[in-house]
């Protein structure tokens, strides 16, 4: 795999630029020197009430120049004045539950044209959430919907007549006398019928669900979609997490985190018409390395007999020459800690075969977080399969990879000067996350600047955000990196990531704004083109 890298600059909370070292992938990059097209800077930013979880999913109003930010330890949506996006300010907290009385936490939100849709999931999060839809410019109530248990994001199609949720359907339990799982699904819901004077329109959802591929479940499995939850069909085991629509508003693109896989869901429909399984990255590779250890007192990023499980949790998608291509930023996030049911491991305390027996060291392979639902042959482990794969890739729209970023994230985050080396977002301790997912890609979205797609990939662990030019799918090419967490302080464990154009900006400027979920700040940051 050969990667393109520019110059690396590094930028600390106060916005100003640092070099650091240019970085090597594998031995195997090639290092372009020429200059970024593209910057970022932090004009200003936000910090919410609630601490952790009080800042996540963020969405802009152009008319009102509100910046809706979803505060999840609040159950509340936040809403801030960005007529100055160098100073925020709050305007409004609104609760859950003056919306609905058995709101839980708002997940999600989105803006077209002065409607606000909310993502709600009920208190209890195996019941029916609810879409809720406001006016931006009082808050009032246009619509509601009923839809499938934990709706986790809501976007609209383009044209801002429909929109659609992925209801992840986490279980609360498995195999215990209260244990319920519900179905993951995709509401698709008709708003074209509402208006700005509407008031609580009650709104019909279609479900694009899984129920027709529960007999398709040993096929699935073989073709590499993990399906492993404990007595679950397949409609139950699939849990949406993330949605991107095709330019044209005629297909969505769904994410199924813990099952590694990718839904293709026809909207008109609503109909899932395939599952796509990603497959595995093979660490082994040139190019793909990882430093697999917290114990190691060193940054030893390197291949190993190590397969890597995608689950990506953002999806994004563009169009080049008439084609869709869609990026994922893959998180690696794992079914645990459920009551009856932990599927990770770390290799050390496995059955192993002698020739993964020799790396079990802490120094080695020993601490690397794995998965204990596959690898085995008669209870010993013959492969290990780790959780994400510390990169981002791009897929067709057939579900095919088309390019992964390899190395580079660790690569690039080495010589951080505000940060150790695979700092968790909770703290500033190197090698913190190496045993688990390292910087651990969360977020992605792509701007188009004139023929220019850039994809900005935010790094839930490490911090920061990292921008590729993707305007030739195969050949992505490193842009810069921003940075503006302070070691242990700062802007913590970026959540959600929202583009304003120029047209729409209240500055005139291209803004990244980015909500982070551990310290509870909304970030913006204004994106400078140099051409």
């Amino acid at each position: 795999m050969k990667l393109n890298l520019k110059k690396t600059w590094v930028y600390g909370a106060c916005g100003l630029s640092l070099l650091a070292a240019l970085v090597a992938c594998g031995g195997s990059a090639a290092v372009e020197q020429t200059p970024s097209a593209l910057g970022l800077v932090k004009l200003g930013g936000f910090t919410h009430q609630g601490g952790e979880g009080s800042a996540e999913i963020t969405a802009y109003d152009a008319a009102s120049k509100k910046l809706f930010v979803v505060n999840g330890a609040l159950a509340s949506l936040d809403v801030l004045d960005l007529t100055n996006p160098a100073q925020p300010t709050l305007l409004k907290t609104v609760t859950m539950t003056s919306l609905w009385a058995g709101a839980g936490a708002a997940n999600s939100v989105a803006i077209h044209q002065g409607m606000v849709a909310l993502a709600v999931q009920a208190l209890d999060k195996t019941q029916p959430g609810r879409l809720i839809v406001l006016r931006a410019s009082d808050y009032a109530v246009l619509g509601t919907a009923v839809v499938g248990a934990l709706p986790d994001m809501v976007t609209f199609t383009p044209d801002g007549k429909t929109l659609l949720l992925a209801n992840e359907g986490e279980p609360n339990s498995y195999g215990l006398p209260d244990s319920v799982d519900p179905e993951g699904s995709i509401s698709v819901v008709d708003v074209s019928g509402l208006s700005l004077t509407s008031s609580n329109v009650v709104l019909t959802a279609k479900t694009a669900d899984f129920k027709a591929f529960n007999n398709q479940k040993d096929a699935l499995i073989a073709s590499g979609v993990r399906i492993f939850g404990p007595g679950a069909t397949v409609a139950q085991d699939m849990e949406p997490e993330y949605i991107t629509v095709s330019a044209d508003g005629k297909t969505a693109y769904v994410t199924l985190q813990e099952n590694n896989a990718m839904a293709i869901v026809d909207i008109a429909s609503a109909k899932v018409t395939a599952i796509k399984p990603f497959g595995y990255k093979d660490h082994s590779l040139a190019g793909n390395g990882l430093d697999a250890s917290d114990k190691d007192s060193a940054v030893n990023i390197k291949t190993w007999p190590v397969l890597g499980m995608y689950l990506p949790d953002a999806i994004a998608s563009y169009s080049v020459g008439g084609q869709t291509y869609l990026i994922t930023a893959n998180e690696g996030d794992a079914r645990a800690d459920w009551p009856g049911y932990n599927e990770e491991s770390r290799v050390k305390d496995l059955a192993l075969s002698p020739a993964l027996e020799a790396l079990k060291s802490d120094a080695q392979l020993g601490r690397l977080t794995v998965t204990k639902s596959q690898g085995a042959v008669n209870g010993v482990y013959e492969k290990l399969y780790a959780y994400g794969t510390r990169s981002f890739s791009i897929w067709n729209a057939q579900g095919q990879q088309v390019f992964d970023s390899g190395d580079q994230l660790e690569q690039l985050t080495k010589d951080l000067p505000q940060a150790k080396f695979n700092a968790s977002h909770s703290g500033n301790a190197q090698d913190d996350r190496s045993d688990n997912k390292g910087p651990e890609p969360e977020g992605v979205i792509v701007a188009q600047f004139g023929q220019k797609h850039y994809a900005f990939i935010g790094l839930e662990r490490v911090g920061g955000v990292v921008v590729y030019d993707v305007s030739n799918p195969t050949r992505p090419v490193y842009e810069t990196y921003i940075n503006t967490r302070n070691g242990a302080t700062g802007d913590l464990g970026p959540e959600g990531m929202h583009f304003v154009p120029a047209d729409k900006s209240p500055n005139g400027k291209p803004l990244l704004v980015i909500g982070n979920e551990i310290s509870g700040t909304t970030a913006i940051y204004q994106i400078n083109l140099k051409y």
